[in-house]
């Protein structure tokens, strides 16, 4: 099982600290945000890795990269839990560059050379998973399970009109479909869609259809995955999987504030001085 992480986005609303540093190298306190899921991906037995990123983005090739001059550095200082902190991923991670911002069903197309004939587990970076199950593994289990592509999903989260919005199956296994956005009252399900999804390798043959249609269109606007999501939920190919654990959503600033402070909250060190500033500010 491969892992893709799609990085390529402009990050706009986090503009002006993403003119220049990636979304994804945000830190949650002193990791980046993308970290997360490699290491979700790692503790999920995936070890090959690609980053889909854009010209933008070469500080996340050099977080990934060994750090030679800084190991020397801790080496001869001793300084062995600081060396620990640096040392690369166990993991092979590859890089490729979406060079137009052309949606997800396009950047999804640039990583069919790197999964093959497989399935593969995607992610989109503002979505980060707290759990004693790692997200990607949880995914990874419902497809040995049922051999179809799954979606990740949240139940009932505030302002459902915010998401796609599955429609289930009267097995309440499979997905029939998916409502972007519904209005209040007319969703199909109280179970929405996130960033986090296992492919199998058949969506190439309806990504690649949804592409000819949007370029024969005039190619305008982006060009989503959910055309071929869709052809596959026609044939019975995807179910859902209901998260186990907490989703933090880095989307937005707001978003990313309490993702901060939740994982602050997880460390002893990093809580007390968060209740301290909170009695300091009352």
């Amino acid at each position: 099982m491969k892992g893709v992480i799609i990085a390529a986005g402009y990050g706009t609303r986090f503009l002006p600290v993403t003119k220049t540093v990636p979304k994804e190298m945000l830190p949650i306190i002193n990791r980046p945000s993308i970290d997360f899921i490699v290491e979700e991906f790692i503790n999920s037995g995936i070890t090959e890795i690609l980053i889909l990123t854009s010209r933008r983005k070469k500080a996340l090739d050099d977080y990934f990269d060994r750090e030679t001059e800084l190991e020397d550095v801790f080496m001869k200082e001793k300084a062995f839990a600081k060396l620990e902190k640096i040392a690369p991923a166990k993991a092979d991670i590859f890089f490729r560059r979406q060079t137009e911002m052309k949606g997800t069903g396009h950047a999804l197309l640039q990583v069919k050379a790197f999964t093959g004939n497989e399935p593969f587990v995607v992610a989109y970076p503002d979505d980060l998973h707290i759990g004693d199950i790692p997200l990607a593994a949880q995914l990874i289990k419902r497809y040995e399970e049922t051999g179809c592509s799954v979606m990740s999903a949240l139940h009932d989260p505030p302002h459902l009109e915010r998401y796609g919005v599955l429609k289930l199956d009267e097995d309440n296994v499979h997905v029939c479909d998916i409502v972007e956005k519904p209005a209040p009252g007319t969703e199909p399900s109280r179970e929405v869609s996130i960033g986090r999804y296992l492919f199998t390798p058949d969506i190439f043959r309806y990504l690649e259809e949804g592409w000819r249609l949007h370029c024969e269109n005039g190619g305008q606007g982006e060009y989503f995955h959910v055309y071929a999501l869709k052809k596959l939920m026609e044939q019975n190919r995807v179910v859902y999987s209901p998260i186990a654990g907490e989703r933090l959503d880095t989307g937005t600033p707001e978003g990313y504030l309490r993702a901060i402070v939740r994982y602050a909250m997880m460390d002893p060190v990093y809580k007390n001085a968060v209740l301290e500033e909170i009695s300091r500010s009352k």
